[in-house]
This record gives structure tokens, C-alpha cells and sequence, in this order.
């Protein structure tokens, strides 16, 4: 039987349980999972080389080993940070030899939520957080700002992948009902405290206002300063609601960076903004 039609391994042995030597290992190749990412199948190729050294203990029948790196193939895409957590039930399903496509629907149906949790975690809410607070300190010329934000995301993302992992492959399949139970809700709090970091650096870093002044009679009006009265830092937070409109109407990150660009240059030679 050719490996590609396989639905079950032929040694169906489970097992020993992989040795923590390994699992390190594929934490550490899972960093790559994105670099040959493409169009077709997304993050398949650094999933399977993540996989490889756990699949090569598991399977010594060189068939059963060819069946597991075509299935491990299948389209794939979920966050990058999280991947450590669907590598190590898979792992677990490998080893006890479960049916090829179980473990098939199993990979993609969690690969899949995690997309959406990890985003809600660190690109919205963790990430723009070490950012603003390392962004300040560059500004004021202090070195450890880069340093300081390479280090914390680098070494969060590092100890979640290896918590993850080892978590996740010791508890096989009841993994999945952990994590869910309340993965409604906590995404929804961190989508919630990602606004409001937003908010706080609009506040802390926009700087943008205007220059427009009106004089009649000897009275002199500064618009800025009247805009201050009412609220403060109003035109950086309608540019970023602006932004936020546009990126709702499928606008691209570029195109709404290039737009900005447009604003200020033709804002500034015409004297609408400070400089």
C-alpha cells in the first residue's frame, strides 16, 4: 500500500514516550515555522520540519515514517507562538499510533482557533504594550529600549512554546478541552485590554496637531488650543479611528501607512500641521 493512502500506520505498537532531549529540540525548530510559508499550504513545511525529530523516534517502520511526513504536509496556519501546543498532542496521537485521519482532523481543528487566540494575545494586546513602553525609552535615547523589547517578547514567546509543549504532550487530547473552556472569554479580555493599550499610547505618543490659527479684530483664535479644552490628543485618535475604518474595509496596513504620509507631507506644506 502506497504511503499517501494510508489510513492507518502498519505497527501500531505505541510507542515510548519521547525524551524531553527531543521535545527541546522541536521547540526550538518550531521558530521556523513560518519560513517557508506560502500560499498553498501555508505553514506545512516548517510544521513538518518542527515535527521531524519527534516523527523519527516514534516511527522506525520506514512506511509508517513516510505516511506520517505526507499527512504532516496538510495545509496548516496558526499562530506562532501557540504552534508548540498543537505539535505536542499530535505528537501524543503519533505515538499511540491513533488512526492517520484522527489525527489529521484533530491537528487542523486546533491549529485553526489558535490563529485567532494568539492574535487577540500578542499582536493586539502583549506585543503593542512592550512596544510602547521599550518606544519611549528609545525616544529618549536610552539603548535598552531595542534591547529591552527583543528580550522580553523573545523570551515570553520561548517559555510559553516550551510550557506549551511539554503541557500539551503529556495530556494528549484532554489538552484540547483545557484550553477551550474558557478560551471564549479570555480572548475576549484580552481583545479588551489590547484597546485599551491603543488607547493609552494614542494619548502617551500621538503628537500630531494643528497649526491653524484664525485672527479677526485683534482677537487671535488657536484651534489646537481650543481642541485641547474639549479633548486632548483628538486629532491622533481620528487618525487612528480613521485607519481603523479603513483596515475594516479591507485596506491594506501599507496602504493606510502611505496614506498617512500623504496627509502630513500635504498638511504640512500647506500649513495645516505643527512641525
Amino acid at each position: 500500500m502506497e504511503s499517501n493512502t494510508m489510513t492507518t500506520y502498519k505497527d501500531l505498537t505505541p510507542a515510548p514516550k519521547v525524551d524531553k532531549k527531543t521535545l527541546n529540540k522541536m521547540v526550538w525548530m518550531s521558530t521556523m515555522l513560518q519560513a517557508s510559508f506560502n500560499y498553498e499550504r501555508m505553514q506545512s513545511a516548517g510544521w513538518l520540519w518542527a515535527m521531524l525529530p519527534g516523527l523519527q523516534k516514534i516511527h522506525t517502520n520506514k512506511d509508517d515514517l513516510a505516511a506520517s511526513m505526507t499527512h504532516n504536509m496538510d495545509f496548516i496556519n496558526t499562530h506562532p507562538y501557540l504552534v508548540t501546543f498543537v505539535m505536542g498532542i499530535v505528537l501524543s496521537m503519533e505515538q499511540q499510533k491513533m488512526d492517520i485521519q484522527t489525527i489529521r482532523s484533530v491537528r487542523i481543528s486546533t491549529a485553526a482557533p489558535l490563529g485567532g487566540i494568539g492574535d487577540a494575545l500578542f499582536w493586539y494586546t502583549f506585543v503593542p504594550i512592550v512596544a510602547g513602553v521599550t518606544a519611549i525609552q528609545a525616544q529618549n535615547g536610552n539603548i535598552l529600549g531595542p534591547i529591552l523589547f527583543f528580550v522580553i517578547v523573545f523570551g515570553a514567546q520561548m517559555a510559553l512554546r516550551f510550557a506549551l509543549m511539554y503541557w500539551s504532550y503529556n495530556l494528549g487530547m484532554s489538552a484540547v478541552a483545557s484550553l477551550t473552556k474558557h478560551a471564549k472569554e479570555f480572548t475576549h479580555a484580552a481583545s479588551v485590554m489590547g484597546i485599551f493599550i491603543v488607547g493609552a499610547l494614542i494619548s502617551n505618543m500621538g503628537s500630531t496637531s494643528l497649526e491653524i490659527v484664525f485672527s479677526s479684530g485683534g482677537l487671535t483664535t488657536n484651534v489646537q488650543g481650543q481642541l485641547d479644552s474639549i479633548l486632548p490628543k483628538v486629532i491622533p485618535l481620528a487618525l487612528t479611528l480613521m485607519c481603523y475604518a479603513l483596515l475594516k474595509k479591507k485596506w491594506t496596513p501599507i496602504k493606510c501607512i502611505v496614506l498617512l504620509l500623504v496627509i502630513g507631507i500635504v498638511g504640512c506644506m500647506f500649513g495645516v500641521w505643527a512641525t
